[in-house]
């Protein structure tokens, strides 16, 4: 996966790299209108954005990256680019993950992988890639396919809920760690940093609790135009600023 081309981290602290980067690949569809092409092109270039970025957070030392590949309300979309993405997201699995296996790179998946609509090779690819690279650990890399933060909050109150019914669980005993202990990916640290391209300024259901204390960057510029260039001015603009998490 590696190209050769290579940031100039003489210009970051090593000592305050974000250890998680979440990334909301906002702007596909109006990068290719804007070329008078059908938005599924502009998914097949924001593929490329997207491994460009993940080589920068792996020269960069980031320890988790999570894409928003797919939204639990991205099934809104016409029929036929939910196919498509359902197709490309299983495409772009067989294609790259021997590729990320041999860089590291670990793969995880967060969201409702239950869902029916979801085809089952879908399901199955994901299981595959997860166990090929499960013992990888320069990088996790996490797609948050057919995630909604409101669903994964929801889900994780009813397996609370459900728990406590049945007496295995005191509600009393309930807290944030116990709480956030039910979400798709228990392990999965706060994010750092989240990064949106295209300018928009929302968070959109991505991560809403693990964002808590998240800083944010809005580039300007539409995700198929993002690389690991634009990674690292992210990165460097994060540490710039001074985290207090509430403290005076």
């Amino acid at each position: 996966m590696t190209t050769g081309d290579t940031l100039d981290l003489s210009r970051l602290d090593p000592e305050r790299i974000p250890r998680h980067v979440g990334l909301i690949l906002d702007g596909n569809g109006r990068w290719a209108r804007a070329r008078g092409l059908p938005r599924t092109a502009g998914h097949m270039a924001g593929e490329k954005a997207l491994f460009d970025t993940v080589e920068g957070a792996l020269q960069i030392g980031i320890e988790w990256l999570t894409a928003f590949v797919f939204s639990t309300e991205n099934w809104n979309r016409s029929p036929e680019e939910v196919e498509f993405l359902m197709w490309f997201n299983e495409d772009l699995l067989l294609r790259r993950r021997d590729d990320l296996h041999a860089d590291g790179v670990r793969m995880r998946f967060a969201g409702d992988l239950d869902d029916p609509r979801i085809p089952d090779r879908n399901r199955r690819h994901m299981a595959e890639a997860e166990e090929l690279t499960r013992n990888n650990d320069r990088l996790t890399l996490v797609f948050a396919f057919n995630y909604g933060s409101r669903r994964e909050l929801t889900t994780a109150a009813r397996r609370l809920a459900a728990e406590a019914a049945r007496g295995a669980l005191d509600p009393d005993t309930i807290d944030e760690e116990t709480f956030s202990s039910r979400f798709y990916l228990p392990d999965m640290p706060d994010v750092d940093l989240v990064i949106r391209s295209s300018g928009e300024h929302r968070l959109s259901n991505f991560l809403l609790w693990q964002s808590a204390y998240a800083e944010f960057s809005f580039p300007g510029i539409l995700w198929p135009d993002f690389d690991r260039h634009a990674l690292l001015e992210a990165v460097v603009e994060y540490q710039s600023r001074e985290r207090r998490f509430g403290r005076a």
